[in-house]
């Protein structure tokens, strides 16, 4: 795909979504916001190659963990995004403040083609406390009805440090 070898070889970079930026869910807005403005192209459905284990964390929020072997093979969304579309989305996704971390990630499409692109995985400092949490039992795709328990940004107690919910949310508390 000519989108996708264009990316290899420019400032762009292909992101692998697999929770709220999808189409349809609270956050894909951002996306579009990005789409229109140039920053960002839609290339198709994708899944990841190995199996990696999904699940939801405080407030219905999913968190790819990096672990490889345990979990399913995930589905979701590839974009090519450029240098000033990945701003908004490392913004989103906390990356400054160890919510989220960038990490590579192969993943094919559904017609077969295997791309190296990257994704939002929970950080490293909590992500294995957060699959034990969920009972070492992953999802393969968050869809849409796991959605409609997410809570957005605006809606979560504005006086919680986020990062205290989820330590709080691993170690077993609310």
């Amino acid at each position: 795909m000519a989108i996708v070898e264009a990316a290899s070889k420019s400032d762009s970079h292909l992101i692998f979504t697999y929770g709220t930026l999808k189409r349809g869910f609270p956050n894909h807005r951002l996306m579009e916001n990005l789409i229109s403005g140039g920053n960002v192209i839609f290339i198709g459905e994708y899944t990841t190659v190995e199996a990696f284990p999904l699940c939801c964390g405080p407030y219905g929020i999913p968190y790819l963990i990096n672990i490889t072997k345990f979990g399913h093979r995930i589905r979701g969304e590839l974009y090519k995004v450029n240098n000033s579309g990945l701003g908004p989305l490392d913004d989103l996704e906390g990356i400054e403040i160890g919510h989220y971390e960038r990490l590579p990630v192969t993943v094919v499409g559904d017609g077969g083609e295997t791309v190296m692109a990257e994704a939002y995985f929970a950080h490293r400092s909590f992500g294995d406390g957060m699959w034990k949490r969920c009972g070492e039992v992953g999802i393969e795709e968050f869809s849409m009805e796991l959605g409609k328990k997410y809570e957005r940004k605006e809606k979560r107690p504005s006086n919680h440090d986020f990062l205290q919910d989820i330590r709080n949310f691993v170690s077993g508390g609310d």
